[in-house]
Formats: structure tokens, C-alpha cells, sequence
């Protein structure tokens, strides 16, 4: 998840945060601003959206023989939630970390509050103090199979008998799309590979919910946020508007409730058919 707060937007309840590696807030909105219902969707209206804050043109960038992004076009507005979806190795999290300039890009321009993303030196030190970036953490057991690492909490934390929670850990790894990988080790695993095997651990102690309630409180405090996630949930509670991906370039783009029953193109139906059928 990549979340923008900058100092001189006014935009929702929170002018600058920062996010723990626990997923919890550190700093609080102003008591003086109203913090809107959390269950309810977005917290600021797309006709009420700000300027532009984050905005990519024709940005390319590869990882040798791989066009990972492909003249990517994007313009996320002040307050506003876009959540990127798509399958493993569509260039979502390079996207992400382009824009906080851990990965420098070939050709194009990325912005920020009207700022060209600067290169080097105490403007970059500054840009990252506005805008904070969350991982996902996928630090896997190198021992241990897919499935085992899976296991290994439900087994030793929660008492869980290992029949079950092999059963329970395979449920998990399908529900991802990783079953087939269940026997190998994180080594033999792709990055995404070894990032939903991590979802999959963490579903399996159900801790995402924590985190993704966090996220949406800080959604709907007013936080600028670009969000690579699997979580269909979150982008149907919190999203303003959401990013298709696929093989490096955007696909599509459309309010939740559209994008979900009724994508535009073929690969975005495809993606959604396996996603949500597990």
C-alpha cells in the first residue's frame, strides 16, 4: 500500500500520518474534524475530490527484456482511494514503488503536489517524509514449505491439530491461487508467489482484518492512499475508483461497484472469475 498525506493538503481529517509495521496509525486526526462512519463507502465524494496530488505520464520502466510498466497514465486526486488490482506480475507493486522512487523509471514523469519526483538528495529525503509506503511482508520460513509456513502458527499458537490445519492451510492456498506451490519452498516461489503464500499465513491467524480496518479508517479520515491488494472487500468499502493491471499496462478504470459487475475487458472478467470464485 503506498499512503499520501502532504502537509499543505486539506483535504479529509488527516494532513500527515504515518503508518506502523503493526498497521496502526501513529498519529491521530485533529479532534476538531469529524471522523465519518466507517461503515459506510468512500468518505469524500468523487464531485468533492481535491486537486491532483499524485499524477504519472507515459511512464515506462524494465526489468531487463520485461516491460513491467508500459506508458502508464494515472492521476490520483487529494483524498481520494484507488485500490490497483491484478494477477501476479501485472506491475502493481512496481507501480507503488516508482512512485516513492524506489524503483527509478526510464522514460516519463511522475508528480507530486505539482513537484516532479526529485531524484536524490533532501528533496527525495522530504518526499518520503510525505509519502509513506506499507508492504507487504512476506518474510517466509526458507525451511519450511508453502503449506508449512501456513501451518506452522495455527499448529503451535492456536492448538490446531495438524490434520486440520493442513486442511484448513490448503483451503487457504487455493483461496490465493497458490495450491499448486503448497510442497515447494519460498526459494522456489516467485515474489508474488511468496506474497500470497504470506496472505495466506496471515489469513490462517486472522490478522487481516485488523489491518484492513485500519486502512478503511484511514480512508474515510481523508488519506490519499494507491492500494495493491487482493482484499475485494476493501476496494467495495473504501475505493473511490479502481486500477486494473495486467502485463505491465493499465486496462481499465471504473467506480468499485462497476468494475465488479460489469468489467469492460476480458483479462479484467478473467481475473475477477478466479479471484472471486475461491
Amino acid at each position: 500500500m503506498c499512503g499520501f498525506a502532504n502537509r499543505r493538503s486539506k483535504v479529509g481529517a488527516m494532513t500527515k500520518a504515518e503508518i506502523s509495521s503493526e498497521g496502526a496509525p501513529t498519529q491521530a486526526a485533529p479532534q476538531s474534524d469529524p471522523v465519518p462512519d466507517p461503515t459506510t463507502g468512500p468518505s469524500v465524494a468523487p464531485d468533492q475530490l481535491g486537486e491532483p496530488l499524485v499524477v504519472l505520464s507515459d511512464v515506462d520502466k524494465h526489468f531487463g527484456q520485461l516491460h513491467v510498466l508500459q506508458k502508464i497514465n494515472l492521476t490520483v486526486r487529494k483524498g481520494e482511494v484507488v485500490v490497483v488490482l491484478g494477477p501476479s506480475g501485472s506491475g502493481k507493486s512496481t507501480l507503488c514503488r516508482a512512485i516513492n522512487r524506489l524503483e527509478p523509471i526510464e522514460s516519463g514523469t511522475i508528480t507530486i503536489d505539482g513537484q516532479q519526483l526529485p531524484e536524490e538528495g533532501k528533496a527525495l529525503a522530504q518526499l518520503r517524509a510525505d509519502v509513506g509506503m506499507v508492504f507487504q511482508s512476506f518474510n517466509l520460513f526458507a525451511h519450511k514449505t508453502a503449506l508449512e509456513n501456513v501451518t506452522l502458527g495455527p499448529i503451535k499458537v492456536r492448538k490446531m491439530s495438524p490434520g486440520e490445519a493442513k486442511k484448513r492451510g490448503m483451503d487457504l492456498l487455493t483461496r490465493v491461487g497458490v495450491e499448486s506451490q503448497a510442497e515447494k519452498y519460498p526459494a522456489q516461489l516467485s515474489g508474488g508467489q511468496q506474497q500470497r503464500v504470506a496472505i495466506a499465513r496471515a489469513l490462517a491467524m486472522e490478522m487481516v482484518n485488523e489491518v484492513l480496518e485500519v486502512m478503511i479508517s484511514l480512508a474515510r479520515q481523508g488519506m490519499t492512499m494507491i492500494v495493491v491488494t487482493h482484499e475485494m472487500g476493501f476496494a467495495r468499502k473504501a475505493a473511490n475508483r479502481v486500477v486494473f493491471m495486467d502485463d505491465g499496462q493499465i486496462v481499465e478504470e471504473a467506480e468499485p461497484e462497476a468494475f465488479f459487475t460489469n468489467a469492460q475487458s476480458a483479462r479484467a472478467r478473467d481475473f475477477l472469475s478466479k479471484i472471486l470464485s475461491h
